[in-house]
């Protein structure tokens, strides 16, 4: 269980986190949404660790995990994709996944036993291209490739930010099957960044959403799509007065 308690950031006198409490189930999809500013990425750096919090506190289970540093969140289960890829480019696909084994073999031996790495790059579709460098593998297979290395870590908790980026209609709903199968076979929880509303709605079992740093709501696609509050901040108030709502849903959500 991920637990965010009273969680604030602030860089040069901007707050860019503002108490943002929450508690994620251990085994959910939890999406975090919100306008660019929003404080979406520098909540997911503080709970990876790359980031400090100036007050509050982050908890996976029983582990504080509040300002211990990357190394100490991946130790403990935490794995994350990045906005911008980051792979090791001149690796081989094989060898980027097993970068995330080797962490969950030196600190998490029991988990480990149980991660195939043969049999992840081929749920993964990336089988055939295990021995080429990953940095020259096509966008979508990158971002596939980014997924494995993260369940090889055997992860508890994985972010996921922005994973859907450049990504085509296709390529998104098998992202969207992808996770809930990590899910499933992990038994791990998600917390999902992205700006496709659509996708969002679709994998994710509750959203949360951020404005100016604050929680304005937290619920089920369902609730969310219905927060008034919600419509406001990405359409403006005029666009999501009541007689605007049949527009307001064929623009946000669909």
């Amino acid at each position: 269980m991920l637990s965010i308690d009273n969680v604030s950031k602030s860089f040069m006198g901007v707050r860019a986190l503002r108490g943002v409490s929450f508690v994620g189930a251990a085994d959910e999809i939890l999406g975090l949404i919100g306008p660019n500013g929003a404080g979406k990425s520098t909540l997911v750096n503080a709970i990876s660790g790359v980031l400090k919090p100036d007050s509050g506190s982050i908890r996976l289970g029983d582990v504080d995990l509040t300002g211990r540093g990357p190394e100490f969140a991946a130790r403990q289960g935490v794995g994350r994709t990045f906005q911008n890829l980051r792979l090791f480019p001149s690796l081989t696909v094989r060898q980027n996944v097993e970068v995330g084994l080797i962490t969950c073999r030196r600190h998490r031996p029991e988990v480990a036993r149980s991660i195939d790495i043969d049999a992840l790059l081929d749920r993964f579709g990336l089988a055939a291209d295990a021995g080429r460098p990953a940095g020259t593998l096509p966008y979508g297979q990158q971002r596939r490739l980014e997924l494995a290395r993260a369940e090889a870590l055997g992860a508890k908790l994985l972010l996921l930010d922005e994973p859907a980026a450049g990504m085509n209609d296709y390529e998104t709903a098998a992202l969207a099957d992808q996770l809930r199968a990590i899910r499933r076979r992990s038994r791990c929880a998600l917390l999902v960044i992205d700006h496709d509303l659509h996708f969002i709605m679709s994998v994710c079992d509750r959203i949360c959403v951020l404005d100016m740093g604050e929680v304005v709501a937290i619920g089920t696609p369902e609730l969310i799509r219905a927060n008034p509050k919600v419509a406001e901040i990405y359409l403006g108030a005029a666009e999501a007065a009541p007689h605007q709502k049949n527009i307001r849903e064929e623009r946000q959500w669909n």
